[in-house]
């Protein structure tokens, strides 16, 4: 497929500086030197991958003009052909309505509003082109719906869908030219390996947690410059989760740490900071890995997985006076992460461990705790477990660091799987949700992250996009305003913020 400079030189009729003129150049072999296409073609504003091929051109006598045509000198004029090779504009000729002609020329493509720039255009040949009825072409379509041009019938050569069809009879709905990017909005310079968005006081906020620098960093959108900038910072010397939790109309935020205990914050208004208020028990919590906070029949709770081999999985419940120790859910099995879910009105939270396939508890409230039910497949070594809806169905996204990562969906009993994604070295496997798209980001600690998109057809994700995220530890959709931002934790470089923009190909 070539482009406009495939054509070579040649004459184009146009607005010229002061008027109509014409730009010079060679003919085809055989045809006057009398042209169509518009200035821009010849003054380099190419668009590439566009045309390929010679062009007719319209027929005017053989003989010199000597009022807005032009003219070959003495022994320039060699079978109907102008070899000129500067382009100039000359006296301004009468507006012309003569038939245009582009047929036959192995066409693929045409360049949007081309034919914008001629004032009269009475007739138009496009016939014997191959043309590729993509976006790309759909302002072809809407011209033909508005024009008065007399243009012959046109035909689709590709894709396979369209191939034969008549492209006056397309309609614009049978072209899908709505696509999506996640697109870099925001570098923050630093590490980080979780991410935590909410809202308080009527402001949107992000909790992080940064080991490398010793604290949990709480980040305020500003809505007038549509960044993230610093707000506070909680000190915590090995931090691997800042879990906050707004209830009763008080903020928290649940700090866990590798080393030296895990704690509790609250939001001080009098002082405008956060003060420690309530420490973890050290014994039930002693290697965190992940914190899920919910509301359960009006009461707020948190459970933190622990993934220590004398340590258990324990569940908090938020009371007057702070939160206090509730339920010891699962203990000594080494703990990676922890998922609340609610499935059939049903509260449910799954556990995955690497020692064993991730464990389902349910809500039992007649006792108010939770009770074990059975365990997911017999998928060892889970790091992450995620769920996400589509209409009314249930899934589960299983990332492991070695071996397949999986999507599973629930089928009234049990998990039944669904899709196996390569996923050497991920350590997260995040679903969420922009407007009407499902994504899925997959990341890994030795190759790209791959984005993928829903298709429910098919019932299951396809490749859509790689994001350059070093070590990634959470991804975190975050809907700001106006903004649809992704935030990508880095375990080994600056924490990344996406945005989602939507994208038109036929413009």
């Amino acid at each position: 497929m070539g482009t406009w400079g495939d054509m070579g030189t040649g004459m184009a009729l146009g607005r010229a500086p002061g008027g109509w003129g014409h730009w010079q150049g060679s003919a085809p072999s055989g045809q006057s030197c009398h042209g169509l296409l518009p200035p821009q073609v010849h003054r380099e504003q190419r668009h590439p991958g566009t045309l390929k091929g010679h062009f007719p051109w319209a027929q005017v006598p053989d003989s010199p003009v000597s009022s807005g045509g032009v003219s070959c000198s003495p022994g320039t004029q060699r079978g109907g052909s102008c070899p000129f090779t500067t382009a100039r504009a000359v006296s301004p000729p009468q507006p012309l309505s003569s038939p245009r002609s582009l047929a036959n020329n192995n066409l693929q493509t045409l360049p949007r509003d081309l034919f914008k720039p001629l004032d009269i255009l009475s007739d138009l040949d496009l016939r014997g082109n191959t043309l590729t009825c993509d976006c790309k072409i759909k302002w072809l379509v809407e011209w033909l719906e508005s024009t008065n041009t007399t243009v012959p019938a046109i035909f689709c050569s590709s894709p396979g869908q369209f191939e034969g069809q008549r492209i006056r009879d397309l309609a614009l709905g049978d072209f899908q030219c709505i696509t999506t990017d996640f697109v870099v909005h925001q570098v923050l310079p630093f590490q980080s390996v979780s991410a935590e968005p909410f809202t308080y006081a009527s402001d949107l906020y992000v909790a992080l947690a940064q080991p490398g620098a010793s604290s949990c960093a709480v980040l305020k959108w500003d809505y007038v410059e549509r960044k993230l900038r610093d707000f506070d910072r909680i000190p915590a010397h090995s931090a691997v989760h800042c879990k906050p939790i707004v209830a009763q109309n008080q903020l928290y935020v649940v700090v866990a740490q590798l080393f030296g205990g895990s704690y509790i914050y609250r939001w001080d208004t009098a002082v405008d900071k956060f003060i420690k208020i309530q420490d973890i028990d050290s014994q039930k919590t002693r290697k965190p890995n992940d914190i899920e906070a919910f509301q359960i029949e009006g009461d707020w709770y948190f459970v933190i997985a622990d993934s220590s081999k004398a340590g258990s999985t324990s569940l908090y419940r938020l009371n007057q006076n702070g939160f206090y120790s509730h339920q010891a859910l699962h203990a000594w099995h080494r703990d990676t992460d922890v998922e609340y879910v609610e499935n059939d009105g049903k509260p449910r939270l799954i556990i995955s461990s690497s020692s064993q396939a991730p464990v389902i508890y349910q809500w039992n409230r007649a006792q108010k705790q939770f009770t074990a039910q059975g365990e997911v497949g017999e998928m060892l070594d889970v790091q992450m477990v995620k769920h996400f809806k589509v209409k009314r169905d249930q899934f589960l996204c299983l990332s492991r660091y070695i071996g397949d990562s999986k999507v599973v969906r629930w089928e009234g009993q049990r998990f039944v799987e669904l899709q196996t994604l390569p996923s050497r070295g991920s350590m997260v496997m995040q679903p969420f949700s922009v407007e009407q798209r499902q994504y899925l980001a997959l990341g890994s600690d030795f190759s790209f992250t791959h984005v993928y998109l829903w298709e429910e057809e098919k019932q299951k994700f396809v490749k859509f996009q790689e994001l350059s995220v070093q070590a990634p530890r959470a991804f975190r959709y975050v809907p700001a305003a106006d903004v649809q931002l992704l935030l990508a934790p880095s375990f080994k470089a600056n924490t990344l913020v996406y945005r989602h923009v939507v994208v038109d190909l036929s413009l």
